[in-house]
């Protein structure tokens, strides 16, 4: 078994009191404190950097743009690679997007992990006035046509012509080509049938969000199938998963980190809402299966004990949501107490 990876995920923006959703401590966006708990994470030892892409998001839809924020992060940092979790297809015209990916890699020193999505949130395109489409099956094969062109630009040695269903180009020039040869290591996500495909044929990466033990071993499954019917070697795809965190020195320390959450934002309806916070106020010794299945949560030891079974089921890189964030107390107790057990 390889050693694991793990990311650390910033905060780019706020979601105060839910607790489902990655980042609720962080009250108001502040985008500093953001990039200065990057630049932390890294001195730290984690491997890797992920922002997240979406243009509206979070308390007031305040969100960072996530080209603009690796751009920034690669300045800054000199080790860990840089990655966008589901880079939205749709945001950008993929021959720019491959233009802007070549580039980054190339100012980073070849760290750029280039992690393609279709993007989730049609509300968002239908705000800024980008198109993307209606019918699933449709949005996943202009996808995957966006990976081809993207592909087709970082390693021809001509002038590119290219006539899809969804995208054409005249001529064109993706040079200076990516620091990484031949490519950066492209991942999917999820487990639509034709990414699930994809994923076998192209990639070297593929990413779930945030799910059970039993729920990866399932997708896993999946993943490898795809594989044995596209003739790819399975242990060739880095496996990548998304994980919360909740991790304190003790108990007492963990439950008053929970209710801290929930109260930011005490009339938000969340699942399991009255057994996390009969947990939070001592009534109950029970944490909610539920958040279990997305959550790491507890002391050291229980947090190390919790992500064993991810590892033993697949995961090779686990991408970190401190729900803590924006303190650093947890990333940094993660750092010198669980990093070093797997390494």
């Amino acid at each position: 078994m390889s050693t694991p990876q793990f990311g650390y995920c910033l905060p780019i923006f706020a979601n105060p009191g839910s607790v489902h959703f990655r980042t609720p401590n962080f009250a108001e966006l502040d985008p500093i404190t953001t990039m200065q708990l990057g630049q932390f994470a890294e001195s730290l030892g984690y491997d890797s950097l992920w922002v997240a892409d979406h243009l509206m998001l979070g308390r007031d839809e305040a969100i960072l743009e996530g080209w603009t924020v690796l751009s920034a992060l690669a300045g800054s940092t000199s080790r860990a690679k840089l990655g966008m979790i589901h880079q939205g297809h749709f945001f950008r015209h993929p021959a720019l997007a491959a233009k802007m990916a070549a580039t980054l890699d190339q100012i980073s020193g070849g760290r750029l992990i280039h992690f393609y999505d279709v993007g989730q949130q049609k509300r968002e395109h239908h705000a800024y006035g980008l198109s993307s489409m209606e019918d699933d099956d449709q949005r996943a094969a202009s996808m995957l046509e966006g990976l081809d062109l993207t592909l087709k630009l970082w390693t021809s040695d001509e002038p590119l012509d290219f006539q899809g269903e969804y995208f054409q180009v005249d001529q064109a020039v993706c040079t200076p080509k990516p620091f990484q040869q031949p490519h950066p290591p492209i991942w999917l996500g999820e487990v639509h049938p034709e990414i699930l495909r994809a994923t076998a044929r192209y990639t070297q990466g593929w990413n779930t969000m945030p799910i059970s033990v039993s729920e990866l071993k399932h997708r896993l499954g999946l993943v490898r199938a795809a594989c044995e019917q596209e003739g790819r070697d399975f242990s060739e795809i880095e496996i990548s998963m998304e994980l919360q965190v909740i991790i304190e020195p003790d108990m007492e320390s963990v439950r008053r980190r929970l209710k801290g959450m929930l109260d930011l934002n005490p009339g938000l309806d969340v699942e399991d809402g009255p057994e996390l916070a009969k947990f939070a106020n001592g009534v109950s010794d029970v944490v909610p299966e539920s958040f279990r299945q997305t959550t790491l949560i507890g002391t050291p030891a229980d947090v190390r004990q919790q992500l064993q079974p991810y590892l033993d089921a697949g995961a090779d890189h686990i991408m970190l949501w401190f729900l803590d964030a924006p303190s650093s107390d947890g990333m940094r107790l993660f750092a010198r107490e669980v990093l070093p057990h797997f390494r």
